[in-house]
Order: structure tokens, then sequence, then C-alpha cells
């Protein structure tokens, strides 16, 4: 299984990270786990200029499975609205035609 791991902003990244170590487990214990790690959000604006960077998308189509953590930040509220994180959010829910989110 292939899981594209985007930590994303603020709490994000710890969070994922928590999540990542469960996955780690799991590939001790034979899971044929494969993990990958791309920016997105006010990351991906940072890296790359984009909130969801061309490679992280392609990233995610590629994968079996998308973890992700979160995006935004009051740094990020100055930026014209298609660059703002949440947009990245947005684009990767509509390019991949997802709707829910479980938590």
């Amino acid at each position: 299984m292939k899981i594209a791991v985007l930590p994303g902003d603020g709490i994000g990244p710890e969070i994922v990270a928590q999540a990542v170590k469960v996955l780690d487990v799991l590939k001790r214990d034979g899971a044929k786990i494969e993990m990958e790690t791309a920016p997105i959000g006010g990351a991906g604006y940072d890296e790359a200029g984009d909130p969801l960077p061309e490679a992280t998308l392609k990233l995610a189509r590629e994968a079996d499975a998308v973890l992700l953590g979160a995006v935004g930040g009051p740094q990020y509220d100055a930026l014209d609205r298609p660059l703002r994180p949440e947009r990245g959010l947005l684009r990767i829910r509509k390019e991949l035609n997802l709707f829910a989110n479980l938590r």
C-alpha cells in the first residue's frame, strides 16, 4: 500500500508524525506499506509558491491512501485567496473527487 503523507501546517506535522509511528510499527510486523511525504497548504506555498504543488497532487493520485494533517495558519491570512493554504485542501478534494474526511 502506497500512502501519500501530507503533514501540512500548524499542528498537522505533529499529529501526522504520530500516525507515521503507528504505520512504522505495522511495517515492522510485515505490512507492506510505502510512505512518501510531500507539502500541502502553507508548507506547499512556502516551498513551491502553490498550496497544492503539482508534485504533491501527482503523489496523491498515485497513492492508495492520503494521510493529511492540517492546513492553514494566521501567517497566511494576507495571501490572495487562490494562494491560501485551505485552497490546497479544496483543490486536492476536487482533483481526487473526494467529498469527506475521516477523522
